[in-house]
């Protein structure tokens, strides 16, 4: 298996990958999210490919304070042979060559065998509570929306 950064002609298979992972939401664009994170200087999507069969993903970046992982997706067909853990490396490594003192990450609440699998690699609740605002009153609308399914 290679670790490498996503090329732009695999960015729909990549959000194809999302989508059977359950990580997409009606409120975010997904391949608005991806071309901002491969056009940034401070971000990426790093590739977990097989031969020609992308496996897996991560997007990975930082705001010059800390570092961010975003997408870790594993085809369903993949998991649990360490495709995971490797982008996780990949992207911890990604961020200690940019200076970056920190990794972290964001899962929705409920999703217990998510939570597990970053326990097994280390991570810890830091004891936060994330907050945001959409800027735009429309994605806030969606964001509305989508969560009263």
């Amino acid at each position: 298996m290679e670790i490498r950064e996503l090329q732009p002609h695999e960015a729909d298979r990549a959000v194809e990958l999302w989508a059977e992972c359950g990580l997409t939401r009606p409120w975010n664009d997904p391949h608005a999210d991806l071309a901002r994170a491969l056009g940034g200087a401070n971000s990426t999507v790093l590739a977990a490919v097989r031969g020609e069969e992308l496996v897996g993903t991560a997007m990975v970046g930082h705001d010059g304070h800390r570092g961010w992982v975003y997408y870790l997706a594993v085809a369903p067909g993949r998991r649990r042979d360490g495709v995971g853990r490797c982008l996780m490396e990949a992207c911890e490594q990604w961020l200690r060559d940019r200076g970056a003192p920190k990794v972290q990450l964001m899962v929705r609440q409920g999703n217990a065998a998510v939570v597990e699998f970053y326990a097994a690699l280390g991570y810890t609740d830091q004891g936060t509570i994330t907050l945001g605002r959409f800027l735009d009153p429309e994605l806030e609308a969606r964001r509305r929306m989508g969560s009263e399914r």
